[in-house]
């Protein structure tokens, strides 16, 4: 009893009532085995759909294993165990790598400035990146001026022009009206051109430069230039507005797209950029000058050219547009230029650090577990990096022909990196099935779900493509697994198109009730889309069985006589006569029964020697009852030894029987159907003196009718 030391009332909260057991689940699985894509290491992650097993592990595409394809059993396991009502589903992923490879995708541009790579080793992992720029709208901005400012630049396009408009009157007259095109700066009350940045047309057709027209000032006379009736003049001026996500800056990254192949070399210092539609560079804070970059962003161009805007009024109906390149999107596509989407990184920076930087929104490890698990690619950058170098790295990882469609394609300019040199390893031994224990670095195989609790179901169905030897040696691992955990049962897979004595032979070598073997193949839908149908090894179907019974009818229900969802048929047809050998052998054969469709035909256990435990349902129901009874009298270790506690615990785990008794899971009368003892008759001194306290529970379980017998004979009426 408590202390009471002061004089006072005092109010205490107790429980009148018994402590109470429940139920432990028993439809949860764990699957290990090759997948596309995922962890290799650490805890693995419960899915709960197959839409969530694809996020997370990949889809049901081919594995490439060392130098065979093969099916993607796993993932197709993974399909058929929800298909067939399974919830929750833990996968471990195995792979095997030599020495010196990881199986990682990658992209880096030659000085290893920015590196991308796939989070994860498998083929999957050559993802195609495809940037979008965010600021997408044209900034292009043209409008036709009579009045230039001071100093403003300006493309004259001038037709008509008499001896009087030019400030050099030494030119013959057989010269004029003459026609100007190109750039020239407004300077007081005359119009200075732009570094001989002009097109002249004689009316003599006599050819001639700026230099022809220079006189004291090098300009060209202003009141002249209007507009008559023999002369045309226009001034149109051409700058990059503001973007609306933010004002210009000295050296913005920019791309200026062109509708068909112009040349503008007249208007502008420096070699032409040849046929390309997409140039690149950068733009100066007021909009005016684009200087294409020379340093390999632009095919065929060797040096920067100094581009002032006003030069493409000399071709407004080839000038598409021209965007800022500052932050963009990058999409993940599974596979090429045209596949799925299966991952967007939005909002990302080209400066080098910052909140939205590349090693921020891609980074490496980030901060968040599922974030870590969802996420495909990871990105890093060289040391003391400029934005500059960002861009330029990017552009030298872009796809050359996607970023420049030649002049006669319809097909925007597409920025694509793809990562490339992902790999799914090799032949994968048993040993990497059995797994390591490390706490470190992460848990891998059987021994990375030894952490979770909830798992009662297990499977290995990738294991049974391997040889028959490996495949013996996974199942074996898979059996120390199950033993080791105590709580757990293994579905073993024949390999296909096994005959029935090397299946008898097979199960030979096992004598475990923790273990269920089920033959043949099931034939199903091919979910690649690439064959009308393919074989699969059952485990995944028998799995989806298991928790749909369980569910549906307790796990004291065998898991047989149960339809196996997505079968299309089986990879060999079972009779009755080859079932009598296969039967008492432990071997559980799947059968199709006309109007009846496709079915579990047997519910035995591995186990040869012991019949208490040849039954499936009756090994699972008592794996249920010895867990929840273990799980829900933790309260009692470190009590008072004694008979105040034997009657609690006795009468804790006689309530939770009768509700099994009265749920129909036990056989016989209440009083015939379990019993409950804990008193002296079952501890000695010896064992109270040790701490021990030991309760002996017997329960009658229910068996399957598995042989079901009607006995008919004649009747007589005397009789």
């Amino acid at each position: 009893m408590p202390e009471y030391l002061a004089p006072g009332v005092y109010v205490e909260e107790v429980s009148f009532r018994s402590k109470s057991i429940e139920g432990v689940g028993t439809s949860v699985a764990g699957i290990v085995g090759p997948t596309r894509f995922g962890p290799l290491r650490g805890k693995p992650e419960v899915v709960t759909s197959f839409a969530e097993f694809t996020r997370l592990y990949g889809d049901v595409g081919d594995l490439t294993l060392g130098s065979d394809t093969v099916l993607n059993h796993t993932a197709m396991a993974a399909k058929a165990f929800f298909d067939g009502g399974g919830k929750q589903l833990f996968v471990s992923r195995v792979a095997s790598f030599a020495p010196a490879d990881d199986g990682i995708s990658a992209a880096a541009d030659a000085g290893g400035n920015v590196t991308f790579e796939s989070r994860f080793p498998g083929v999957m992992g050559d993802f195609t990146l495809e940037v979008n720029w965010r600021d997408s709208e044209n900034l292009i901005q043209s409008t036709v001026t009579s009045a230039p400012a001071e100093g403003d630049i300006v493309f004259l396009d001038a037709e008509g022009l008499p001896a009087e408009a030019i400030a050099n009157g030494g030119l013959p007259g057989s010269h004029f009206p003459m026609a100007i095109r190109g750039l020239v700066q407004r300077v007081g009350a005359s119009y200075r051109i732009v570094d001989d940045l002009c097109e002249i047309t004689a009316d003599d057709a006599a050819p001639l430069t700026s230099a022809d027209l220079i006189s004291g000032d090098d300009h060209l006379v202003a009141a002249n230039m209007v507009n008559d009736a023999d002369t045309t003049v226009t001034f149109i001026r051409v700058v990059a507005k503001r973007p609306t996500s933010g004002a210009l800056a000295d050296g913005t990254s920019a791309v200026l797209s062109f509708g068909e192949e112009t040349d503008l070399s007249a208007f502008f210092t420096g070699a032409h950029w040849g046929t390309l539609l997409t140039i690149r560079g950068t733009l100066n804070a007021d909009g005016s000058v684009f200087t294409v970059d020379g340093s390999g962003l632009n095919a065929g161009v060797a040096s920067p050219i100094s581009l002032n805007l006003a030069a493409l009024a000399a071709a407004p109906d080839a000038v598409r547009k021209m965007i800022v390149q500052r932050t963009f999107d990058i999409n993940v596509r599974n596979g090429g230029a045209n596949d799925p989407i299966i991952y967007t990184y939005a909002n990302i920076s080209t400066a080098p650090t910052g909140d939205r930087s590349l090693p921020v929104v891609m980074a490496v490890d980030p901060d968040k577990r599922y974030d870590k698990l969802t996420s495909p690619v990871q990105c890093q950058l060289a040391d003391s990096i400029g934005g500059d170098d960002v861009m330029s790295a990017l552009f030298e990882m872009f796809d050359t022909a996607a970023m420049n469609p030649g002049p006669a394609s319809v097909d925007e300019a597409r920025y694509l990196i793809s990562l490339t040199n992902g790999s799914d390893g090799d032949e994968i031994p048993a040993t990497t099935y059995g797994g390591v224990t490390d706490e470190v670095n992460g848990s891998t195989g059987f021994a990375a779900l030894e952490d979770i609790e909830d798992i009662a179901i297990v499977l290995v169905p990738a294991a049974a493509t391997s040889d028959a030897i490996t495949h013996q040696a996974i199942v074996a691992e898979m059996q120390k697994h199950c033993r080791k955990m105590r709580y757990r049962v293994g579905i073993v897979d024949s390999r296909e198109a096994m005959t029935i004595s090397e299946v008898r032979e097979f199960r030979s070598n096992f004598d475990d009730s923790r273990l269920a073997l089920y033959y043949p193949w099931v034939v199903a839908a091919d979910p690649r889309g690439t064959l009308p149908t393919v074989n699969l090894p059952p485990s995944g179907f028998i799995a989806g069985v298991y928790a749909n019974t369980d569910v549906q009818r307790g796990v004291h229900k065998a898991p047989a006589n149960e339809p196996v969802i997505g079968a299309l048929g089986f990879a060999q047809d079972i009779n009755r006569f080859q079932q009598e050998l296969l039967n008492p052998d432990g071997v559980n054969c799947l059968r199709s029964f006309p109007g009846r469709g496709h079915r579990v035909w047997g519910g035995r256990t591995l186990d040869g020697t012991d019949p208490e435990w040849k039954y499936v349902n009756v090994r699972r129901y008592f794996l249920y009852l010895e867990r929840s009874i273990e799980k829900s009298t933790q309260w009692v270790v470190f009590e008072p030894n004694g008979e105040r506690l034997w009657d609690n615990v006795r009468i804790t785990v006689e309530n939770f029987l009768y509700n099994e008794w009265v749920n129909g899971r036990l056989l016989g009368s209440a009083k015939t159907a379990y019993f409950v003892r804990c008193d002296r008759s079952t501890m000695t001194q010896n064992d109270l003196d040790n701490g021990r306290l030991v309760c002996e529970i017997g329960v009658a379980a229910l068996k399957p009718a598995e042989f079901v017998i009607f006995r008919i004979g004649q009747k007589t009426a005397d009789s």
